[in-house]
């Protein structure tokens, strides 16, 4: 589970100067960024490359073969030759649509983690192109009108329409050039049929937004990462584009792919060698994209994921995180109880403190995940009442949270899942192998929260004393509080059963 922000000492914004990097695990290519953060603004200093092509190493199964692990891998080693050094919660890395659909993506993340010396998180369709325009707006000049922002990856194609730096829609739809390329060109052939085929396939997947994106509109048009970059600059090296891509210059490379017919004898001055069996894919997509939304002209960003990364890092050091948002907008979507949602965040975060040493718990990210857990545990009730930690686990395991990851919103909705009722072994089984644990002590500890406020009264509530050791808790009140409250002693009674059950000795004082 990553840190949240920097775990000991300054802010780095208190700092003169601090490293920090961000790795992109693409579809096709794996990315790095590393910048300095110096008086609260990110200098770039070096980014690096590498095609790895891990959507291509994916079977009929779904699972990642061995030999894609294995360049997978390779990469990363180098990668983290470059940024050892760099402090935890200094670096950021993401993985994008294949580790979100990969069978075996846990297994090959933590022999990744283990590579690199960092987490990694999986991040939704919509939070990567949240990020995506994040890192393309810092790039270009300051406008007030809305932009829509393309970035084709080997997966996932994202379309974003933004004002300045804030994403107002976003999408990430399923196509990608890597995809694309065996979908179609499997056989290494582009036909007119087959291109026409996968032009109209890009021009489907863009139908399900156009009405949306139409109707907000948008003044300029920015593609963004490699393969827009390669048309762009297949388009100006031929003369077929002045500045960035036309529809025009689209059709000319589309003449030249099927003039050709091989993909490996494809030769377009300006379009680098590892490009090109991607690419007729990549021309096919943007192709689609532009017809259906009647885009005639567009220019080229440098920033894109990994730089949108750096900057979202920033946020949460200056305590702009976007995640405060997310948990604030489902407060309100779910109408929560408000009084009492900081009822039991007061106590859980009460609790946490006096444990946190003794249990493992003391790193920002688990005071975080407890405090928003505790925020929104009844969330479920917007469903029913019946079950209602259920509803809200499935509620936070697949909504789309800006700003979190994959990995987050599972750990979250154990919490929620677990909060009353007997403790789901399953719910926690079902996490990254080191999540498990703090997942299910961070959970007891929301357990505790909400039976103190199980009668939700507004009378102060007590501030037991709790013991941590090991799996055995012992938890203290004020003399006469339970004497004086019989429903509130059945209570904790009730929960010393279902702690045991879950092989937890709790003790009641």
């Amino acid at each position: 589970m990553p840190y949240s922000r920097a775990q000991q000492g300054d802010s780095p914004l208190q700092q003169q100067k601090q490293a920090l990097a961000a790795i992109d695990l693409g579809s096709n290519s794996f990315h790095m960024v590393v910048g300095w953060l110096e008086h609260n603004e990110i200098r770039l200093q070096e980014s690096l490359s590498e095609k790895v092509q891990l959507g291509a190493g994916l079977d009929a199964r779904n699972q990642l073969t061995e030999e894609a692990c294995r360049r997978a891998l390779d990469c990363l080693a180098r990668f983290a030759q470059r940024i050892e050094g760099i402090p935890r919660g200094y670096v950021r890395v993401v993985g994008t649509n294949t580790l979100r659909v990969a069978r075996n993506a846990k297994a090959f993340l933590k022999q990744a983690e283990a590579v690199l010396g960092h987490d990694i998180d999986i991040v939704a369709g919509r939070e990567e192109a949240r990020l995506i325009y994040l890192g393309v707006s810092h790039h270009l000049p300051g406008s007030n009108g809305r932009r829509l922002v393309v970035d084709i990856g080997g997966g996932s194609t994202e379309l974003i329409i933004g004002e300045r730096f804030e994403s107002v829609e976003t999408e990430s739809l399923h196509m990608g050039c890597v995809s694309f390329s065996g979908r179609f060109f499997a056989d290494g052939q582009v036909t007119e049929k087959a291109f026409r085929k996968a032009v109209t396939a890009a021009r489907q997947e863009v139908l399900s937004i156009e009405a949306a994106y139409r109707a907000l509109g948008w003044q300029e048009a920015v593609g963004a990462s490699g393969t827009v970059k390669a048309i762009a600059q297949v388009c100006q090296e031929n003369g077929w584009a002045s500045d960035g891509i036309t529809l025009d210059g689209l059709q000319k490379i589309r003449k030249q792919i099927l003039k050709t017919g091989a993909i490996d004898e494809l030769a377009f001055k300006g379009l680098r060698d590892d490009r090109v069996p991607i690419f007729p894919a990549g021309v096919a997509i943007l192709t689609g994209i532009f017809e259906q939304l009647g885009i005639e002209h567009m220019t080229v960003a440098a920033g894109a994921l990994r730089e949108g990364l750096l900057y979202d890092l920033l946020g949460r050091f200056a305590r702009e995180d976007v995640r405060e948002r997310s948990i604030l907008a489902m407060l309100g979507r779910y109408h929560v109880d408000r009084a009492q949602a900081e009822r039991v965040h007061d106590s859980a975060m009460l609790l946490l403190k006096q444990v946190a040493g003794d249990w493992g718990l003391d790193q920002d990210i688990y005071r975080d995940l407890l405090r928003w857990a505790a925020l929104l545990h009844e969330i479920g009730l917007s469903v029913s009442h019946t079950q209602f930690h259920k509803h809200g686990a499935y509620l936070l395991l697949n909504s789309d949270l800006p700003g979190f990851s994959r990995q987050e919103q599972e750990m979250m909705a154990a919490l929620v899942r677990g909060h009353r009722r007997k403790i789901p072994a399953a719910e926690f089984d079902n996490l990254a192998e080191e999540d498990r644990l703090p997942a299910r002590r961070l959970c007891l500890l929301l357990r505790l929260a909400t039976r103190l406020h199980h009668a939700r009264s507004t009378d102060k509530a007590p501030e037991p004393e709790l013991v941590a050791r090991g799996d055995e808790l012992t938890l203290t009140f004020p003399d006469h509080w339970l004497d004086e409250r019989p429903l509130s002693e059945a209570d904790f009674e009730q929960e010393q059963d279902y702690f045991g059950a879950a092989g937890i000795t709790l003790r009641v004082h």
